[in-house]
C-alpha cells in the first residue's frame, strides 16, 4: 500500500446517474454548477473549452510541449506546431492526414481527436464533458472511459420527487450506458436494492463487486440480490446490522472470490464457518468482527491449498497466538496477510508466521503493541519474499529491530507510522535498503532534522511520509524536493 491510502476512484451520483440530457440539470446537492441547456444556440460551449484542453495536452502528453510558458507560446501536437490563439488547423500545421478537420471547432468534434483527449481528463471533469453537448456526451459515455470508477449511489439519489409530493425511482440509462463493473450503495433497504436491480436490468450481467454501506440490508434481501446479480464476485458489506449470520449461510454463492465484511454486529465464529464452507473459490477475505475467537479459524483448513491467497483480519480483539497456530496450519499458501488491531498477538506469533509462511509478500502488523524487536529478527531471517511491512503503532519497535529489516532485499513499502521509539540511528539502517521505494515515518517524534535529511540518500525512493514529525521543517522539506526530484513528499 501507499503511505497514502490508495482508493478506488469513486464518483457521486449526481455526475454519475442522473438524467442529463436536454435541458436538464445536475441536481442540486451536486458541487458543479448546474449545466446549461443544450438546446441554448446562443452558448459556445467548445470556444469555452478550448483554452482547458491544450493545456491538458502539453501538461500530460510526452508528444506534447510548450516552447515557452508566456501567452504567446507555441505548442507542439506530435512534432506540429500550433500558435496559440490560432484556430485554423492548415495555418497550425497539423497534418490533414491525421485529423480531417479544417479548424478547431471541427477538431473537436473529431472522434479520433476526442478519444486522445478525454483520456487526459479526471473522472469528475469527463462528467463535467458530458454537459457540453449531445455529441460529447454519447461518446463519453462509452464504457471504456468508465473502467475501474465505482460510483457511489446514495439512498437519497436514488428517488426523485414528482408533482404531486411521492417519490418516483430516478432514471439510471446513463448508469447502465457506462456499464460500470462496481457501485457502491449507501444507505439503502431490502426494497432499494430491488428498485435499483428492476431499473437497471443490464446490471444482472455486467455488475462484478458490489459494496452496501451503512445499509438496512436484511437475510433476506442479501439472498436476494446475490441471486439476481449473477455476475458478483466481489461483495463488501460495511456498517451493515441486519443481516444475521444465518443469512450468510443463506446466500453466499460459491462464485464469490473476494468478501469483505467490517463492523458488522451480528458477525462472529459462525460466519467463519459460512465463509469456509460456501466460498471454495475464495481468493481474498478481509474480515472485522471484534468477537471472533481463536478456536474458528480452524474451520478455514477447508481453505487449505485453495485459492485463498489474501487474508486481512481487522480488531480481531480476541485472537491470540492460538489462532496464529490455526493459521499457519490452514493456510500456508497466504501471501498477504495483516492482523492489524489483533493485540494480544505477541513475538512467538509473529515467529510462527515466519517459520510456517513463507510466501508472504505483505505482512501488516500494525496496533499490535505487544510486537518487540525480536519478531522483527524473525521476520527478516525467515520472510525472504517480503515487499511490504507495515508496522504501524508498535510501539516496542527500537532502532535495532529496524536494523534487521536492512537484511530484506524485495522490501519496497515499509510502514513506520507513530512508532515512538525509532531514532536517528533507525534511519541510517535503512539507507542500504536498495528496493526501497515506499517509506512512512508519519508521527515518529525522536527523529531529527538531521536524521531525515540522511533520507535525501535514498535516491530511488517515490514516496516519502512526515506527517507530524517534529524534524520535518520547511527547510529540510525544501531539501528532501531538490535531493529526490522523482519522490511524492508528504507533509
Amino acid at each position: 500500500m501507499a503511505a497514502t491510502q490508495a482508493v478506488t476512484t469513486t464518483m457521486s451520483v449526481t455526475n454519475t446517474v442522473k438524467e442529463i440530457g436536454g435541458g436538464n440539470f445536475l441536481s442540486a446537492n451536486s458541487p458543479a454548477k448546474p449545466a446549461r441547456q443544450l438546446s441554448d444556440p446562443n452558448h459556445n460551449c467548445l470556444q469555452e473549452l478550448k483554452e482547458a484542453l491544450l493545456p491538458k495536452m502539453i501538461d500530460k502528453d510526452q508528444n506534447v510541449t510548450s516552447d515557452r510558458k508566456t501567452e504567446n507560446s507555441n505548442v507542439t501536437i506530435n512534432g506540429k506546431k500550433l500558435e496559440n490563439g490560432t484556430t485554423d488547423v492548415n495555418k497550425c500545421n497539423i497534418s490533414l492526414n491525421q485529423y480531417k478537420a479544417k479548424n478547431f471547432d471541427e477538431l473537436l468534434m473529431e472522434e479520433d481527436f476526442l478519444l486522445r483527449i478525454f483520456y487526459y481528463f479526471s473522472v469528475p471533469e469527463r462528467s463535467m464533458l458530458t454537459l457540453v453537448c449531445k455529441q460529447w456526451r454519447t461518446f463519453l459515455n462509452q464504457p471504456s472511459f468508465w473502467k475501474g470508477v465505482t460510483p457511489i449511489l446514495h439512498k437519497r439519489d436514488l428517488y426523485e420527487d414528482t408533482p404531486d409530493g411521492n417519490k418516483e425511482f430516478t432514471s439510471l440509462s446513463t448508469f447502465e450506458l457506462r456499464e460500470f463493473e462496481s457501485v457502491c450503495l449507501v444507505s439503502v433497504s431490502d426494497m432499494d436494492i430491488c428498485e435499483f436491480i428492476d431499473h437497471c436490468p443490464k446490471t444482472k450481467r455486467t455488475l462484478k463487486a458490489i459494496s452496501l454501506r451503512r445499509s438496512t440490508v436484511t437475510d433476506a434481501g442479501l439472498e436476494v440480490m446475490l441471486e439476481q446479480l449473477g455476475a458478483v464476485s466481489s461483495l463488501e458489506l460495511s456498517g451493515c446490522n441486519d443481516f444475521t449470520e444465518a443469512g450468510l449461510w443463506a446466500s453466499l454463492q460459491p462464485r464469490l472470490v473476494s468478501l469483505s465484511i467490517s463492523d458488522c454486529i451480528n458477525v462472529a465464529d459462525e460466519s467463519v464457518a459460512a465463509i469456509a464452507q460456501r466460498l471454495p473459490n475464495l481468493q481474498e477475505l478481509n474480515f472485522q468482527a471484534y468477537h471472533v475467537t481463536d478456536g474458528v479459524l480452524g474451520c478455514l483448513v477447508a481453505l487449505r491449498g485453495g485459492s485463498l491467497t489474501s487474508l486481512r483480519l481487522k480488531s480481531c480483539w480476541e485472537l491470540t497466538n492460538q489462532a496464529v497456530v490455526n493459521l499457519v496450519h490452514c493456510l500456508p499458501q497466504l501471501t498477504t496477510l495483516s492482523l492489524s488491531g489483533c493485540s494480544k498477538i505477541t513475538d512467538e506469533g509473529v515467529e510462527m508466521i515466519a517459520a510456517n509462511m513463507a510466501k508472504l509478500t505483505s505482512l501488516d502488523l500494525s496496533w499490535c503493541p505487544r510486537v518487540t524487536d525480536a519478531a522483527l529478527e524473525y521476520i527478516a531471517c525467515d520472510l525472504s519474499k517480503l515487499e511490504e511491512l507495515t508496522l504501524d503503532r508498535c510501539v516496542r519497535i527500537t532502532d535495532t529491530g529496524v536494523g534487521f529489516l536492512a537484511t530484506l532485499g524485495r522490501l519496497r513499502s515499509l510502514y513506520l507510522r507513530w512508532c515512538s521509539q525509532v531514532q536517528d540511528f533507525g534511519l541510517q539502517n535503512l539507507l542500504e535498503v536498495h528496493s526501497l521505494r515506499v517509506l512512512s515515518v508519519a508521527g515518529c517524534p525522536l527523529l531529527t532534522t538531521a536524521g531525515l535529511s540522511r533520507l535525501a540518500q535514498v535516491k530511488q525512493l517515490e514516496e516519502l511520509e512526515l506527517t507530524n514529525c517534529p524534524g520535518a521543517s520547511e527547510e529540510l522539506m525544501l531539501y528532501l524536493k531538490k535531493s529526490l526530484p522523482n519522490c511524492t513528499i508528504i507533509h
